[in-house]
């Protein structure tokens, strides 16, 4: 695999402010192959902090951002709306890009993405931290102990009282739960592979139109391989008890992960698992990136394998919609 940069060190452009954006910057800082020029936010004195913070120059425009000819990579973890267009124009303008998930909250412009960029030959990374988290190296490493795999189950539910006006509790800005929080079902299509059918409900408690103060999406997945997977999602004021839990069930035993804790359960004994840390992802992640550019080293992820996640996620927010079954291959078609 051929690598993408003959220069000492690459130009980035980052779009975004708040906490993922903080850790992208602080990356940048410490490798040297890397020089962060240019950081625009959603409000000039945020901003101008994280600019200072790193110094580079606070800009007011990401448009003018993927312009600028000494800028090589552009970094996108800003509101989920407006990836997909800052995607297009960066690719255009010849940059190479890291996207925070999702690529984009239409499919068929995340199609059109994934293509642009291998006509421009132009590295996309879409991030999936979660496949390099100490949860899901675990799950790979006992899956094979289980036998034949029938019944999965993923919750994540934070109450939040009350719920925050922030972008991630609107409509338009983060978009349908399981598209926004995307890493829900790429864990599942990363050890699961292909999906025949996706059911899907969701509600929402709101006062005004944009914003809601809750949400509870619950999706049940069937596989190519015949197992059954449920997804639960959901964060806000209605919501009692916190849970981040993911369960396993075999034909020879179960793993069970609870929080930051595991067990390999298998014929009345049961066996507890250390979980890594999560620590340190999103530094991890971008000197995959920069290897990924220099060196030619292969990533983690294909941004193929994100794209056909996101189609899942929007089957799941057809079935919410209609009430149907939607079928894989139908909506692959669509």
């Amino acid at each position: 695999m051929t690598a993408f940069v003959e220069k000492a060190s690459v130009g980035v452009g980052l779009i975004g402010t708040g906490y993922v954006a903080k850790l992208r910057a602080e990356a940048f800082l410490h490798d040297e192959r890397s020089h962060l020029l240019a950081i625009v936010g959603n409000t000039p004195e945020k901003t101008a902090s994280l600019a200072s913070n790193y110094q580079a120059e606070a800009m007011s425009s990401w448009q003018q951002l993927v312009e600028r000819d000494d800028i090589d990579l552009v970094v996108i973890c800003n509101v989920n709306r407006d990836h997909g267009a800052i995607a297009r124009k960066a690719l255009q303008a010849g940059k190479h890009l890291i996207v925070e998930y999702p690529l984009s909250l239409n499919v068929v412009e995340a199609e059109e993405l994934v293509a642009l960029a291998k006509a421009q030959n132009k590295l996309l990374h879409v991030e999936h931290i979660e496949l390099l988290g100490g949860l899901h190296l675990a799950l790979k490493q006992y899956l094979p102990q289980l036998g034949g795999l029938f019944y999965v189950r993923y919750s994540t539910i934070k109450p939040e009282h009350p719920a925050p006006r922030k972008w991630t509790f609107n409509h338009d800005l983060f978009g349908f739960p399981l598209m926004g929080a995307l890493s829900r079902l790429h864990r599942l299509t990363d050890l699961f592979g292909e999906v025949t059918t996706v059911n899907c409900h969701q509600r929402f408690w709101e006062t005004e139109t944009e914003y809601y103060q809750s949400c509870f999406c619950i999706s049940q997945l069937s596989f190519n391989s015949g197992l059954l997977a449920q997804v639960v999602y959901g964060k806000g004021e209605t919501l009692w008890q916190a849970e981040r839990k993911f369960e396993v069930h075999g034909e020879n035993g179960g793993l069970i992960f609870e929080g930051d804790k595991g067990v390999l359960i298998e014929n009345g004994k049961t066996t507890p698992i250390e979980i890594g840390t999560k620590r340190g992802l999103f530094a991890k992640d971008t000197k995959m990136v920069l290897n990924r550019l220099f060196n030619g080293t292969p990533l983690y992820v294909t941004p193929e394998a994100s794209l056909y996640t996101l189609k899942v996620a929007d089957a799941a927010r057809q079935a919410a919609e209609t009430g149907l079954t939607m079928y894989m291959g139908r909506v692959d078609n669509a």
